[in-house]
């Protein structure tokens, strides 16, 4: 029976296979990392199972942007970036976009906090970063702000919560509930005492007239952060929120008499930082391009909860349980943001929290630049002008969208031009099928070295061409030193040739027709090279 001879992979099999398996491997391991992870605090996700649904970022985004319906919204410019923060320099309008970082569930690194600096202190750029760990620490530390690492108890300041099923049922106590009484734009150290108790209404929201008023703002569970005393004179630092004067740090347990859990001395909870007369190039009042001064702000927030669908809006609050100030807070003896000293004063008019978006909506319009007499009034009298992104970056996506979202977060580290990221997808893959296609399988012969074989050649040169191989060679040689080409060296004559060999050895070699054996082959090689030297 004849011998069956094995079929072997081209060069171009090999590498299409690889290529597949690196990528079912990629896409698997993914998968598998994330599998047990669910996404939260995302703008996106609208239909999440249980409870992961209040802990979205949904209702916010309908809020800031445009309703599912059409009908209801701020109608800002809605984005996402899913990339790293190292690319917000290269955004258009910088100083007309805000980053929105709510829940980083992993920690910056040096050069990303670098670039958010230079966003907003360079640029213009707004950012409201929203946290209550300390992988916010790097970002905040470029500002002067310290966030520690554990949450605030407040036996002060916290807000009831009630059962879902039985209103009249009190749950529990969590003194990391906190809320308070936020200002907009002014330190509440500088703000007078009829200002600190008056409430903002939403026609002052709608306005942008809020400098003198205030809001309660609910926090699920905050850590503390703190302004650091550093020389910086071209910053504006304002604290608009903090906790009571018998808040702590609670790094081991809720005992208050615990030296293990720091007292601050002021636990802030909000706090902004603005770089004003900042140089920008946008449509000007007067009708021409050319620079406006702008403001460069970014506000850290102690809780990412803020933002959450259960304290963003007041009907989703109040269907998981948050009670308004009443007789739930009176009959359990502490106070509620209406009846607090340090609070709202109901004889200035309506206290009641209608959920953290009127908040967050008087802080967004505030941050930005629609009160800039330098910019056209094109520009500031349409919300559609000023962009909001939500970095999804910093948090998980789903099993079925984490390969993906890894994938482009790579390749857009490149470029924040979404064209050009997916010029360089496809050109990836174009090179890849033409190195695939043009590979050829080469003659082995050719190939002393070849590192696409790591096996013995399949077939060996034939010995009776050993000699006219030796042959060829040494007349290359002959060729190369004279300095002739191909056609010049064929048209000499023998005579000259042999004139040009002088070796009595090598003209043999070349002139006879007698059959060398291998011995004599290989005595004759080292002649060879050493010929012309």
């Amino acid at each position: 029976m004849a011998e069956t001879e094995k079929t072997k992979l081209s060069v171009e099999k090999k590498l299409m296979v690889g290529l597949v398996v690196s990528i079912l491997l990629s896409t698997v391991l993914i998968v598998f990392a994330s599998s047990s992870k669910e996404t939260v605090f995302s703008p996106y996700v609208r239909d999440a199972d249980g409870d992961y649904q209040y802990q979205q970022l949904s209702i916010m985004r309908d809020t800031l942007g445009e309703s599912e319906d059409g009908t209801t919204g701020e109608k800002y410019s809605i984005y996402n970036t899913m990339s790293t923060p190292m690319l917000v320099n290269d955004w258009q309008d910088p100083h007309r976009t805000m980053l929105i970082i709510a829940a980083p569930e992993k920690p910056f690194d040096a050069a990303e906090a670098q670039a958010i600096h230079d966003f907003v202190t360079e640029k213009g750029g707004k950012v409201i970063l929203a946290a209550n760990s300390t992988n916010a620490k790097r970002v905040a530390e470029e500002f002067g702000v310290l966030y520690f690492d554990a949450p605030v108890s407040d036996g002060k300041w916290y807000y009831e919560v009630t059962d879902t099923a039985d209103r009249a049922v009190r749950l529990a106590p969590q003194e990391t509930r906190l809320w308070s009484v936020a200002s907009v734009s002014q330190d509440l150290d500088l703000m007078d005492e009829a200002s600190l108790r008056t409430p903002c209404t939403e026609v002052e929201v709608s306005s942008g007239e809020t400098d003198n008023c205030r809001m309660p703002v609910l926090f699920h569970s905050p850590t503390a952060i703190q302004v650091l005393d550093i020389e910086d004179d071209t910053r504006e630092v304002s604290v608009l929120a903090s906790a009571s004067d018998q808040a702590f740090v609670a790094r081991s347990g809720f005992d208050i008499n615990n030296i293990a859990n720091p007292k601050t001395g002021k636990t802030d909870l909000i706090v902004r930082v603005d770089y004003p007369n900042i140089e920008a190039y946008d449509a000007k009042s007067d009708g021409d391009n050319g620079e406006v001064s702008v403001t460069g702000s970014i506000v850290f927030v102690s809780d990412h909860s803020v933002f959450a669908n259960h304290l963003w809006d007041f009907d989703t609050a109040d269907l998981t349980g948050k009670a308004q100030c009443g007789d739930i807070y009176i009959a359990n003896g502490h106070s509620c943001w209406d009846s607090d000293p340090d609070g709202l004063a109901s004889t200035q008019g309506d206290t009641t929290w209608r959920g953290n978006q009127l908040y967050f909506r008087a802080l967004i319009r505030d941050m930005m630049e629609f009160d800039n007499d330098e910019l056209s009034s094109q520009i500031t009298r349409n919300t559609d002008e000023f962009n909001i992104v939500f970095d999804e970056s910093r948090h998980v996506s789903s099993i079925a969208t984490q390969p993906f979202t890894e994938a482009i977060g790579a390749v857009v580290l490149l470029t924040s031009d979404a064209y050009l990221k997916w010029l360089i997808i496809l050109n990836l893959f174009a090179l890849l099928a033409i190195a695939i296609m043009v590979v050829p399988e080469k003659e082995n012969w050719r190939h002393v070295f070849d590192l696409t074989r790591f096996r013995e050649r399949p077939t060996k040169v034939d010995s009776s061409l050993y000699q006219v191989r030796v042959r060829e060679a040494f007349l290359s040689k002959v060729r190369q030193f004279n300095d002739l080409t191909r056609d010049e060296f064929a048209r000499k004559t023998p005579a000259e040739i042999m004139q040009m060999v002088r070796d009595p050895r090598l003209v043999e070699l070349v002139s006879s027709a007698r059959s060398y054996s291998n011995e004599e082959l290989r005595d004759i090689i080292p002649v060879i090279r050493r010929w012309g030297n």
